[in-house]
């Protein structure tokens, strides 16, 4: 019965956003209030126990939210996207050429900090006119770019520190490759059907080197701190607080990136409060359904649940979990930070009506990845149940399982 309840809280929660996306956050924190009150009622629940858990993910991304928000801030007034009219070619392919330029970005920087720098050089590109077609694409082009990289989405960062090769992950690549070309295509179309990419009369003022220099610390701080201390938020602020000291940051965008926060943060707390113990057999369907779950369901539980079960073909799961989330605005953290700086994007309807190519590139994606190479389980890398790489030793390939590649 309470699992029922907590199911049906959840879902409702979900629809109300869907419905009435101008209450969104006070949907999300009654949904999460309620789940807790449900748990805490019905079930054995151990909130110290979950809090302890929980709490390195929640001030992680918090901190990412809020931190990026403010890395955005400093590439605008940077003015290297004026710079850029200079760059990238006029039209469609200019559009286009962004998009491209994102994905490139997440391969090797947070997909948040990706979708958030590609929002800040719309905002000048196009004079603020963007598609909301095009800003689900930049959403789709930052989680793709993400996708077969072990550095660039916090869930192939997961994959690959519990012990799976980068090379099984950037397979991934592929089906990023495809979708984005798909999406791409008709995103860069809609937006310059609204406002084309504005060359003329920009890039007369010098860019400001301080402002790039604290772009490129933070960034520096996000990946180092992610590989070496698991902890990307700490490089972030200790950069933000460094460059503070050179170029003051522009503090009045944390307020509409703390509502994005709470917003997600909220959503997060309640999918680890599902009773979701496990999930249907390793197969190409169950990891294709899995990319839509991940436009509801936070992909980060859904990943710990994957990666325990094992059995699956790395590059197809880091496909389906990484850029599944895109198909809605409120399914990735890249989407909810974007609509921090563009709230129009706040819609279920208009997202999957003029977005509707990210779930179709989705699609494609996947079954040309399924062509090209083939769905080659690999086989647990530990033994079930273990939390983590390194608490033991790998087990030994059977001779009849099918060899990872």
């Amino acid at each position: 019965m309470a699992t029922n309840i907590l199911f049906g809280l959840f879902a409702a929660t979900l629809i109300g956003i869907a419905r009435f996306h101008k209450h969104a956050l006070r949907i999300a924190v009654t949904g999460l209030c309620l789940v807790l009150l449900t748990r805490l009622s019905f079930t054995d629940f151990d909130v110290v126990h979950h809090a302890a858990h929980e709490w390195k993910n929640v001030v992680n991304l918090g901190g990412l939210l809020l931190g990026f928000s403010v890395l955005a801030s400093y590439f605008e007034r940077s003015k290297l996207p004026e710079r850029l009219t200079r760059v990238l070619p006029a039209g469609r392919l200019g559009a286009m050429s962004l998009l491209v330029v994102v994905a490139l970005m997440s391969s090797v920087l947070d997909n948040i900090a990706a979708a958030l720098i590609g929002g800040a050089a719309a905002v000048t590109l196009f004079r603020r006119r963007v598609h909301i077609g095009y800003l689900a694409a930049i959403v789709a082009a930052s989680n793709a770019g993400g996708a077969g990289s072990v550095v660039g989405d916090t869930t192939t960062t997961m994959i690959w520190l519990d012990g799976v090769s980068p090379l099984d992950v950037c397979e991934a690549g592929i089906g990023a490759a495809v979708a984005l070309a798909f999406f791409g295509w008709f995103a860069s179309r809609q937006q310059h059907a609204l406002q084309p990419l504005v060359r003329s009369g920009y890039g007369a003022e010098p860019v400001d080197r301080g402002c790039v220099a604290i772009v490129a610390a933070i960034l520096a701080g996000a990946i180092g701190t992610n590989l070496w201390l698991g902890f990307p938020a700490v490089g972030v602020w200790a950069a933000i607080a460094l460059g503070g000291l050179w170029r003051t940051p522009e503090w009045k965008v944390l307020p509409g990136a703390a509502t994005g926060m709470v917003f997600l943060l909220s959503l997060v707390l309640s999918a680890s409060m599902m009773p979701v113990d496990d999930l249907p057999a390793a197969t190409p369907w169950s990891a294709l359904g899995l990319g839509f779950v991940s436009a509801f369901f936070d992909n980060i539980p859904l990943t710990a649940l994957a990666i325990r079960q094992g059995g699956y073909d790395w590059g197809f799961l880091a496909f389906c979990v990484g850029y599944g989330g895109s198909m809605l605005w409120f399914g990735s953290s890249a989407g909810v930070a974007l609509s921090g700086l563009f709230p129009e994007a706040r819609s279920v309807k208009n997202w999957l009506l003029q977005g509707w190519h990210v779930a179709v590139g989705y699609v494609l994606g996947f079954f040309v990845m399924l062509i090209v190479l083939g769905w080659e389980p690999h086989v647990p890398h530990r033994a079930p149940g273990t939390i983590g790489h390194g608490e033991q030793a790998h087990q030994p390939e059977s001779p009849s399982a099918p060899s990872a590649r």
